[in-house]
């Protein structure tokens, strides 16, 4: 699924993409957490389901990695 989010430093300032498009992540993110359903999310950005799928499991990734205190 992660094959869907796309990284290129030439667009978007390098912030990761759906399958190399202007749509960042980010942008997904922001309509899901204004309240639109997944559905809509589709429907607004002309992406795939798939894409919104992919792009919620982006963000749990990168929230979800281990963290060291120091003692």
């Amino acid at each position: 699924m992660l094959e869907r989010i796309t990284i290129n430093p030439e667009q978007c300032g390098g912030k990761p993409c759906i399958r190399g498009m202007r749509i960042r992540v980010t942008d997904v993110l922001e309509l899901l957490a204004n309240g639109l359903t997944q559905e809509q999310v589709v429907d607004e950005l002309e992406i795939e389901l798939e894409d919104v799928q992919a792009c919620l499991h982006y963000a749990v990734i990168k929230l979800n990695h281990p963290v060291l205190i120091a003692a």
